[in-house]
């Protein structure tokens, strides 16, 4: 079986509801993806599900088990750092709770295989807000928090706390992945805010985000406090840093 030249790394956290069929519905798509999950010591058996699928989806359906929940900053690096290796060319992150449609993962792709992005964002805000399911106070929370990371610093992006992309792997190879320092909500902004100093294109593509049915939701106030002020430190500390640059590609005679 030849390897794909994508692969999708889905962070999991008691996610046995979701898990089997967000993975089925990724292998079902008519472009080839390889998985990685990221399980961080679910105790309801995620892993054991993700355990008995690899039998069925050998060499694509990958998994990382770690000891207890380190925060999904350091699961997708983890990942990242695991795709590189294994010379994955175009590295996405989704959610296993289907809040994030698979079928989306063909847009992202298109975008940085065909259209010239680097990094492309599934964006909630690119065309309106295209959110369905949440409570009209975590709506406008994310709305504005969103809105508040692009006046703080500068990104000309609608969704900056996106949790849904994909990267070009010279992007992760070009970014110090070990200095990345946010490991909840406010990686979603460093990520994205990194790769823009490094002076990669990022593209938003639009999605509709939809909550999740399945499972219970991970997000709390408290992660949203960290993004706003961890903001204020990645602006003040982008000051004093040097970010390495986008490499340009040679052109051959």
């Amino acid at each position: 079986m030849n390897k794909s030249d994508s692969v999708v790394i889905i962070p999991t956290y008691n996610e046995k509801e979701n898990i089997e069929n967000i993975i089925r519905a990724v292998f079902n798509l008519p472009h080839s993806f390889d998985v990685l999950v990221i399980d961080d010591g679910s105790p309801d058996g995620t892993a054991a599900i993700v355990k008995t699928l690899q039998k069925e989806f050998e060499g694509k359906l990958h998994m990382i088990e770690r000891k207890g929940k380190l925060g999904l900053g350091t699961a997708y690096i983890c990942g990242f750092k695991w795709a590189i290796e294994h010379k994955y060319d175009f590295i996405f992150e989704m959610d296993a709770d289907f809040s994030h449609n698979p079928e989306d993962l063909l847009k992202l792709y298109d975008a940085c295989a065909n259209q010239g992005a680097d990094v492309a964002i599934g964006s909630r805000y690119i065309s309106g807000v295209n959110v369905v399911n949440w409570p009209i106070g975590r709506v406008l929370m994310s709305y504005f928090a969103s809105k508040y990371v692009r006046i703080v610093t500068g990104l000309n992006i609608a969704d900056t706390t996106a949790g849904f992309k994909c990267y070009r792997r010279e992007v992760l190879e070009t970014i110090d992945l070990d200095k990345i320092q946010f490991k909840g909500y406010a990686f979603q902004i460093e990520m994205k805010f990194t790769a823009y100093k490094c002076g990669f294109k990022i593209v938003e593509v639009p999605i509709i985000f939809i909550n999740r049915v399945l499972g219970v939701s991970k997000m709390n106030g408290g992660i949203f406090g960290e993004a706003v002020l961890g903001v204020l430190q990645l602006k003040w500390r982008s000051y004093f840093k040097k970010y390495p640059q986008k490499q340009a590609k040679q052109i051959k005679a």
